[in-house]
């Protein structure tokens, strides 16, 4: 056996914000770091929560250690959505997307504050509020984020498929968490081909009887967004969820997975600014699917300050290459 030749080594590891973190904290290896946030969870978890300045007190990090039934930061009270606009840069673009239909577009933090802020308003006078869950069946495209962080915003928890499922795929995991309000396309593109997805639409909504409203995208979308609105936060506990994600359903239905506003905020933060390095200013593109928690994982690339980059329709190369080339992607 010998040594494989090393391909590639980081140009600058010492600029980075893991590296700028380590060294904060007095660790001159990985292995050390790794060490210390496996043996010392309040200290490590404390330590994250001071670094990245989460807008929110704590007197404990850990109030319950046993498993199951841990309780991470007890008593504190915050919001997903009003740690990401903390990061937004005024004047700068927050989304960079495009579909097999349509060319490269932004949006800019400003028009997103604003959208978050008048779709908030819509659900609300729809009746959505804390606790209430949400669904949507939308593809990658940057309503379906404006909807999240609105639901986010006002403490609703919000749910998504992607337009491709099928029927019996979309209400197998909706029906279990009972959502109040559908959000969905009426169609898509996908490899050179239109989909009409407003029958689909109507089975699904026949099939859970605890959705009232059912607002179609694009149709209905202006009319949603049609009040204006300031952006304001609904501050909730800690566990409280954010979203609920889905197991694949290979054995039996999907599990539904409930993950909160805190452990979501603080574990987003970790994995973009110190794990990806994202910086404000990056532009950072994952591909995925509505219907994948990569999708969740890539929104929270804004907690950073970073634009995301959106793009919906078949992952062939040529494709994902030429929109990498005209969106400037960086990460």
């Amino acid at each position: 056996m010998r040594e494989g030749q090393l391909l590639w080594t980081p140009s600058d590891a010492e600029s980075t914000e893991l590296a700028r973190f380590m060294r904060a904290r007095g660790f001159s290896g990985y292995d050390a770091l790794w060490r210390w946030s496996v043996e010392d969870l309040e200290g490590f978890w404390g330590a994250l929560w001071e670094w990245f300045e989460i807008d929110a007190p704590y007197e404990r990090v850990l109030g319950e250690r046993s498993m199951p039934g841990a309780e991470w930061f007890p008593g504190v009270e915050l919001s997903y959505a009003e740690q990401l606009f903390r990061a937004a840069r005024p004047g700068e673009t927050a989304i960079v997307h495009a579909t097999e239909s349509q060319p490269v577009a932004e949006l800019s933090w400003d028009e997103l504050a604003d959208q978050v802020a008048r779709c908030a308003a819509g659900l609300r006078r729809l009746g959505v509020g804390r606790g209430d869950r949400v669904a949507a069946y939308l593809p990658n495209v940057p309503e379906t984020v404006v909807a999240f962080l609105a639901c986010a915003s006002i403490g609703a928890i919000w749910s998504s498929c992607a337009p491709e499922f099928g029927t019996p795929t979309v209400v197998d995991r909706f029906r279990q968490i009972e959502p109040k309000v559908l959000l969905a396309t009426e169609g898509y593109r996908y490899g050179g081909k239109d989909f009409d997805r407003r029958e689909r639409v109507a089975e699904i909504v026949d099939a859970i009887p605890s959705i009232e409203h059912t607002l179609m995208v694009p149709g209905g979308w202006d009319e949603l967004l049609s009040e204006a609105a300031g952006l304001s936060f609904e501050r909730l506990p800690f566990d409280h969820p954010l979203w609920v994600l889905y197991s694949s359903g290979t054995t039996g239905l999907p599990k539904a997975i409930v993950q909160g506003q805190g452990g979501i905020l603080i574990e987003h933060l970790k994995k973009a600014r110190l794990h990806s390095d994202l910086r404000p200013g990056d532009r950072f593109f994952w591909f995925t699917t509505t219907g994948w928690m990569m999708w969740n994982f890539l929104v929270g690339g804004l907690l950073a300050g970073s634009a995301i980059m959106l793009y919906d329709g078949r992952p062939d190369p040529e494709r994902l290459w030429r929109f990498a080339l005209d969106a400037d992607v960086t990460t």
